[in-house]
């Protein structure tokens, strides 16, 4: 069985690929299981300012998943890449992932200028679901435009290869996606966290400090099937898919929607094995469905 998948000229020996915010720098996780075993990983979102992020209580349990308003709380770019990369460099021997956020298109193109100069790093993934402070706080993922400005910005300064991350909350999640890829993004990565709210019943106040936070885990893994298949349709460049795997046959199923790798998040919490399982498990699954390649069937399901 072949496991391999490439992403922008650079191979993975499987598509499982750990997503920001459920990982951390991989630190912790190295105490569990080689990391050399995974397709690559997603560092966590780094902005250019160190960010404590929100106030406590910001995690709250759902039947079917979680929701989390942890808010971008990271070390900084310089830190992240003085501290973190070196320290990744003796746990990890492939390319990551990094993850950026901003508040502003300089932002964005400052901290993805400094990652550029990283040879460790071998992606950019740009979290696009960020309040744009110049636009009254709505996320610069929602809006084509904005989509399209964060993305030929951060063109500009990097010959890495491009991901936009892009946020389900929004009404048209195929024109964000084409105008993505029209500013000359190299992939897209989908989706990111879905807007939910909790109450405490006996409080009679939410549950998070934030109020909101985004619903990750099981949830809301049909719509992340229905929202990468969408994309697929709309462009041509490659997909990271996402949103409440926890198996080896959601990873079929995502590719089968279009995707060419699979990022796995909320199930790293609940079990820090969860990517091994995924990974030793893929082979047999792809025997069950007689696949004998992985990339034999990105999105095979929606093709027209």
């Amino acid at each position: 069985m072949d496991t391999k998948i490439t992403l922008s000229g650079l191979t993975l020996d499987n598509p499982i690929i750990p997503a920001s915010g459920t990982f951390g720098f991989g630190r912790e996780f190295a105490a569990f299981y080689d990391l050399d075993i995974l397709g690559s990983f997603c560092l966590k979102g780094t902005t250019r300012e160190p960010r404590y992020g929100n106030p406590l209580p910001r995690i709250a349990e759902c039947p079917s998943g979680m929701l989390n308003a942890v808010g971008l709380q990271n070390p900084g770019v310089d830190a992240v890449i003085e501290q973190e990369l070196p320290e990744v460099a003796k746990i990890f021997r492939k390319p990551v992932i990094a993850n950026i956020s901003g508040f502003s298109i300089d932002e964005y193109a400052e901290v993805a200028a400094k990652f550029d100069a990283c040879a460790q790093v071998g992606i950019l993934e740009i979290n696009i679901s960020c309040p744009n402070v110049h636009a009254g706080g709505m996320a610069f993922g929602t809006d084509p435009k904005s989509a399209f400005e964060v993305t030929q910005a951060v063109k500009k300064v990097t010959r890495k290869p491009v991901y936009m991350k892009l946020s389900p909350n929004t009404a048209d999640i195929a024109r964000v996606a084409k105008a993505c890829e029209d500013a000359g993004a190299d992939g897209i990565s989908l989706i990111n966290t879905l807007l939910g709210m909790r109450l405490d019943l006996r409080k009679r106040r939410p549950l998070l400090a934030n109020v909101t936070g985004g619903l990750s885990g099981p949830a809301v893994f049909p719509i992340a099937v229905r929202m990468v298949c969408q994309v697929a349709r709309a462009v041509r460049v490659p997909i990271i898919g996402m949103g409440g795997v926890s198996c080896a046959r959601d990873v079929i199923e995502l590719m089968m929607a279009g995707a060419t790798a699979v990022e796995v998040g909320a199930a790293n919490l609940r079990d820090p094995y969860a990517c091994p399982k995924i990974i030793e498990a893929l082979p047999g699954v792809m025997r069950e469905y007689q696949i004998e390649k992985l990339s034999d069937i990105i999105g095979c399901a929606v093709k027209e």
